[in-house]
């Protein structure tokens, strides 16, 4: 799996304040960028967006005039997995190319400053930056007994982040957990954790569910702010619908075999092995809405189903609760009716297949009845 050199990302926001006033282009190409690098990277990122191919020179036009806008980064309640998937996107390159044309004024996993020098940069930003910077937040907000049950620097997270976020342009709710509470929020939710949108609920939250976030998602959103300079579209959870916007089920690599009835069984069958549907051994992908089978994690290698493991439904609300147990099939999915019926889905379709067959062979055998001969012509 690669990795970004961490050391060099440490001085991304020490490097940040000399660059500010520059466009983006002008960074690239002060750090040695090569143009193949960025036009690379325009087109990953407007794929990743659902535009088409022709965007990329527009994508890359705008970012060479965009000025680099500040971004926090407030670690909560969380395992750090998002940052983890940050540190590991898809592309190195590309991974380094975000992180400085970003001025990444406060992250604590990856900044050089700790202690009161990393809170006094935090506190610089809110004040010189208010209304311009993008926060993002990763992990599950305490809000039990006024947050007692996490702080960082002396306050609590839930003061944190209702005093960044409330400043912010837009807060970038990545992860399961910062979006609607995560794990932490399964019953019975002792710290009372809960997504941002419900902490902060008067500020402009863009959600990226996923546990972990995909990188791309996350690039592309903040991408999309900067090409079009407005958020993308949301769908009534606050995700964007360029990720978002379509069921597991239907792009999955394994959904031809959902349709013909063959479903693994048992795990390490044969069937297993042969790539069939997972439904069966519990898989949410017809209860839940991402792009992971066309985004992908690990270089754009694999992904939980293309693994042979089903989906487990982490970019829907509460689905530590409402999807469990991991693996056992849903009974009822809302909306798409046929998976109550899975065993005879398979039964239909080969039958219905094979009468169409059937009156195809019939239509044919009459067609050539009635066809003279061709020693009829010749007579």
């Amino acid at each position: 799996m690669a990795k970004l050199d961490t050391g060099k990302i440490s001085n991304v926001s020490k490097q940040g304040v000399e660059n500010r006033d520059c466009s983006i282009g002008e960074i690239l190409r002060q750090r040695g960028v090569s143009r193949r690098d960025f036009m690379k990277f325009c087109s990953v990122m407007t794929a990743a967006m659902s535009l088409p191919a022709t965007f990329a020179p527009k994508v890359a036009q705008a970012l060479d005039k965009v000025k680099r806008p500040t971004l926090v980064w407030l670690e909560l309640q969380s395992c750090t997995g998002d940052t983890e998937a940050l540190l590991r996107s898809a592309n190195p390159t590309v991974g380094e190319i975000v992180l400085e044309i970003l001025s990444v004024d406060y992250h604590e996993t990856i900044m050089a400053a700790a202690g009161h020098q990393a809170e006094a940069a935090l506190d610089k930003v809110i004040v010189e930056e208010k209304g311009k910077y993008i926060c993002v937040v990763e992990g599950s907000v305490s809000m039990k007994n006024g947050g007692i049950y996490a702080s960082t620097g002396g306050k609590s997270h839930l003061d944190r982040v209702r005093q960044v976020c409330g400043g912010a342009l837009a807060t970038i709710a990545v992860g399961t957990c910062a979006s609607y509470g995560g794990i932490g929020a399964a019953a019975p939710n002792p710290t009372g954790a809960a997504g941002v949108r419900e902490a902060v609920p008067g500020a402009t939250i863009i959600n990226l569910p996923g546990c972990p976030v995909n990188a791309d998602n996350l690039t592309a959103t903040i991408v999309h702010y900067l090409v079009f300079s407005k958020l993308p579209a949301l769908d009534s959870y606050g995700r964007p619908l360029f990720a978002y916007g379509k069921r597991i089920h239907d792009n999955c690599e394994r959904r031809p075999h959902f349709d013909a009835g063959q479903y693994v069984e048992q795990w390490g069958d044969d069937r297993h092995r042969r790539g069939f549907c997972l439904y069966k051994m519990g898989c949410k992908g017809p209860a839940t809405f991402h792009n992971c089978p066309t985004q992908r994690y690990n270089e754009k290698t694999s992904w939980p189903i293309g693994a042979g493991h089903p989906c487990a439904g982490c970019s829907e609300p509460n689905f530590w609760d409402t999807m469990s147990p991991m693996y056992k099939r849903l009974p009822n999915v809302p909306g798409f009716g046929i998976e109550a019926t899975a065993d005879k889905v398979g039964v239909a379709l080969v039958a219905g297949a094979a009468a169409a067959f059937a009156v195809h062979g019939t239509l044919n055998a009459i067609r050539k009845d009635k066809e003279p001969s061709d020693k009829g012509k010749e007579e």
